[in-house]
């Protein structure tokens, strides 16, 4: 039924911006009986006239005009919407919505979108900087296509891509150290995290609970704890001599390399997490999407 009445506003729609059956006849490839016919039904349905008959064609009655207005609109609407559509096939417009936190973002994240609107310059990227668990929870609601995560627990609805294996390590200055032995005399691991100054991530962020599972599984005792909320602000007050961070080893190599701050050794390490690309897989692929996807996984 649908697709009948559209059928029959097309008709009604080209006579009246043509203003001639003959040429909507010959626009639309249809007879003009065949379009009188259209017209009459559509008019039969309606209860009204659309159009007075003339010599030189037809003209619009004012319900005529209401619908012409109406129709025209919609047609264009239609119109832009398929030029739209071509231009996604052939040009490759299309939009990705990514989740990521601001340290995975900067560390991992940039030069993967450098490398993938190099290929792609016409897909529109937007970027949410959230935790780990936000980022799953705008992908359980459909607000984000993809996100770069540390792998959780659960992946029920979430396809899972690693993208590289991270570890966790406590980090800081020579000078903090040595400051802290003078204060406390020789140190060994209990001492560091008792006397030290201990600063993690606040209580919402994955790593943070990552961390305090490795406390409590090892017994690990801390006294005086500073609350960060990026690992950048982490990486920044360890450079500072500001006390002891938990910090990603992987984005802070040259000033391990360097010497500009010292790897705390731990007895038991932290076991390594994976971080990576995930999507839920309860939402349909969009083609933009599908680029992305295919482009990290090559």
């Amino acid at each position: 039924m649908m697709e009948q009445n559209l059928s029959l506003y097309r008709i009604f729609y080209t006579v009246a911006k043509t203003g001639n059956i003959s040429k909507a006849s010959k626009e639309l490839f249809i007879s003009q009986p065949a379009i009188s016919k259209s017209i009459s039904k559509l008019e039969a349905s309606m209860n009204v006239t659309l159009f007075y008959r003339t010599s030189r064609g037809v003209v619009l009655t004012e319900e005529g005009r209401i619908l012409y207005k109406a129709a025209s609109s919609a047609f264009d609407t239609l119109e832009a919407a398929g030029e739209r559509i071509d231009k996604i096939k052939t040009l490759g417009i299309g939009h990705v919505r990514i989740g990521v936190s601001s340290t995975l973002c900067k560390y991992l994240l940039l030069p993967y979108l450098k490398a993938f609107l190099e290929k792609y310059p016409h897909i529109k990227i937007t970027i949410a900087c959230h935790s780990t668990f936000e980022t799953l929870e705008a992908l359980e609601e459909n607000k984000i296509d993809i996100g770069l995560i540390g792998r959780p627990n659960d992946l029920k609805d979430i396809s899972f891509y690693r993208v590289k294996e991270i570890h966790d390590c406590f980090v800081a200055t020579k000078s903090y150290l040595d400051n802290l032995s003078i204060r406390n005399g020789k140190l060994n691991e209990d001492a560091i995290f008792k006397k030290g100054n201990i600063m993690l991530l606040d209580e919402k962020n994955i790593t943070r609970m990552y961390i305090e599972n490795y406390f409590q599984e090892h017994s690990i005792k801390t006294n005086q704890v500073l609350e960060v909320s990026t690992m950048d602000l982490l990486i920044e007050f360890a450079r500072i001599g500001l006390g002891i961070a938990c910090v990603i080893g992987e984005f802070v190599e040259e000033d391990l390399n360097s010497g500009a701050l010292i790897e705390i050794p731990l007895e038991k390490p932290i076991t390594k997490r994976e971080v990576g690309f995930a999507y839920s897989t309860k939402f349909p692929i969009t083609g933009a999407m599908q680029k992305f996807i295919d482009f990290y996984e090559s």
